[in-house]
């Protein structure tokens, strides 16, 4: 890979050597590294090999390319992001709300770049070699999308290669999930299985589609060659679930198939299940779509948006536009605040968008997401004698599990009861990498390669213990793995269940709860856990706080287990970022 993008001196200096006493397994069972051993070294990767270079994940920046199917997102910008000179894409305040501009700071706009994604599959590719090219195109499917779909509609295929290339398609590959791929999705079969896992209608024709009746077309059309088409589909989460519900089949080291699919991630089947859609909800009082929470049509205020969509390429207003309403803010939030940073701080390696300004807002705005509406929690109190018995109680706000998507997420309650300065009990206590630690301040067996999993509790007595909120895939000999492409089915899934949730639905099979049998508090919209310590007389304060990571230490530990360039560069990025876990819901109470 070239070194065009040579380290800064910052980041150079940011350089850890990365660790990991494994290199490629060939076969066995269990993780995503099944040979690789566990070890706290100080790095999460344990052990010690050759420190990664970041340059092995270098992309080129994305140029202004349209080849009549398709056109990099830097085309769009030039009516579709905010100008000092216009007052297009502008909320109540006159704050920016160009499209680009905010999209551009987004998992979305960053699909193809994200270091973590690109490990991951140099992971699954070097377990299963014999699939590589099976394994890449499925994933470019929805991580670079446009790509992938462009060479189809040309009778060819996309190859992972060629997005360090600079060609056309080498440039809509690096420009993850863009503005001509998601508005030129027909509503053929949205909502059915044929268009989950990455199978949207895309005709190439230049057909654009948006929400507003009667668009100014001719600026459009005569700059780009695409065509604004009227059409309400954009709105439905259907959309979405194009590329958010995708079942994995499980292969065997060799690359056959092993009999199994797994539910991967299914977000839109969770939501169908659940009071935020209006087909469940009666009355629908939380109806709402995805694009509902992560394209919000009002302010950061909460103000409805009414603006104009688009200003000329010079910078300036077009006369004949006029506000429109609703508009949408493509913001495109999730809870992957830990990602941004490594975007934000990598970015002359990944060469994304955005600028640090940019990123800091889109980090501001998902912490604040994640604060206010995924989850809650309330607790409670009381005490016999020295005996302490603490009750609290998780509510999902989510239209779909929390957390959802792919299972290297996790949140977990951190309890705490202390006695003036004297912590008397505490669960899901973590160090500085985010790892869960015992009642001794040891890292728990759980959060190193090769480690048990965590199984969900009801009632916790224990330091050792905690409630862990979690999918754990098992590989087709009922062992905890890591690997994708090894996932035959849930080992656990105990992520909360979003309100409305019924077990006789029609989609209930790929997305029920595992692990969860006999805990009569797990059900639709949340959970009750409860703890119990000894106290002494005196005072006591409990804080609960609920935590999140969209990478857990054990996922990360277990990638690092895999010898691969791409693997090494992130382990390097890993090290360098700052671990703290992203704080969700925190309550607190005392009794005497």
């Amino acid at each position: 890979m070239s070194n065009a993008h040579r380290l800064v001196p910052w980041i150079a200096a940011a350089l850890v050597a990365c660790g990991s006493n494994a290199t490629t397994p060939a076969g066995g069972t269990g993780g995503m590294n099944p040979s690789g051993t566990g070890g706290d070294t100080g790095s999460a990767g344990g052990g010690a090999h050759a420190p990664g270079d970041p340059n092995d994940l270098a992309f080129p920046a994305v140029e202004a390319v349209n080849d009549g199917r398709f056109a990099s997102s830097p085309v769009c910008a030039e009516c579709h992001a905010a100008s000092d000179q216009s007052n297009a894409m502008r909320d109540e305040t006159d704050a920016s709300i160009g499209y680009f501009d905010l999209w551009s700071a987004s998992m979305m706009a960053n699909a193809s770049r994200d270091p973590l994604w690109r490990a991951v599959v140099s992971a699954e590719v070097a377990a299963t070699p014999s699939r590589a090219a099976d394994i890449q195109q499925k994933c470019m499917s929805c991580h670079a999308p446009m790509a992938v779909t462009d060479a189809k509609l040309t009778g060819g295929t996309a190859s992972w290669d060629a997005m360090l290339g600079d060609d056309d398609q080498a440039h809509l590959a690096r420009d993850g999930v863009s503005c001509t791929l998601c508005h030129q999705i027909e509503p053929d079969g949205l909502g059915t299985e044929m268009s989950f896992g990455a199978g949207f209608v895309i005709e190439g024709d230049g057909t654009i589609y948006g929400p507003h009746d009667n668009p100014f077309s001719m600026p459009m059309e005569n700059r780009s060659g695409f065509t604004p088409t009227p059409s309400q589909h954009l709105g439905d989460a259907s959309l979405c679930a194009t590329c958010h519900t995708l079942e994995t089949s499980a292969l065997t080291p060799e690359g056959d198939a092993a009999g199994f699919t797994l539910p991967e991630q299914m977000p839109y089947l969770e939501w169908r299940n659940s009071s935020f859609n209006d087909e469940v909800s009666q009355p629908a009082t939380e109806a709402k779509s995805c694009q509902g929470c992560h394209v919000p049509q009002t302010s950061e205020a909460g103000v409805p948006l009414s603006t104009a969509i688009a200003r000329n390429p010079m910078g300036g207003d077009f006369g004949p536009v006029g506000d429109r309403s609703p508009v949408g803010r493509h913001v495109f939030l999730g809870g992957n605040a830990f990602m941004l940073q490594i975007l934000r701080d990598w970015a002359p390696i990944l060469q994304p968008h955005a600028d640090t300004a940019s990123f800091d807002q889109a980090i501001a705005q998902t912490r604040a997401q994640l604060a206010e509406r995924t989850a809650n929690i309330t607790t409670a109190a009381s005490r016999n004698g020295v005996e302490v018995e603490v009750t609290v109680t998780l509510a999902n706000l989510t239209g779909h599990k929390f957390p959802t998507g792919h299972p290297a997420r996790r949140a977990w309650l951190w309890l705490e009861a202390k006695q003036g300065d004297q912590v008397v009990f505490q669960s899901g206590a973590f160090d500085a990498r985010g790892r869960l630690l015992d009642g001794n301040g040891q890292v728990l067996g759980s959060e190193s390669r090769g480690g048990g999993s965590l199984p969900h509790l009801d009632t916790i007595d224990d330091a050792a213990q905690a409630y862990v909120l979690e999918s754990v895939m098992a590989d087709t000999e009922g062992n905890p793995t890591y690997a994708l492409l090894r996932g035959a089915t849930y080992l656990k899934d105990n992520r909360l269940l979003p309100q409305g949730w019924r077990s006789d639905h029609p989609d209930v099979n790929r997305i029920t709860p595992v692990g969860t049998v006999g805990d009569a508090s797990f059900s639709a919209g949340g959970d009750v856990v409860t703890y119990r310590f000894s106290a002494p007389a005196g005072a006591v304060t409990i804080t609960a706080r609920l935590q999140y990571q969209s990478l857990s230490p054990r996922y990360a530990d277990e990638l690092f287990g895999w010898d691969t360039p791409e693997v090494r560069a992130f382990q390097v990025m890993y090290d360098a970022a700052n671990h703290t876990p992203e704080l969700v819901g925190e309550a607190s109470v005392t009794i005497d």
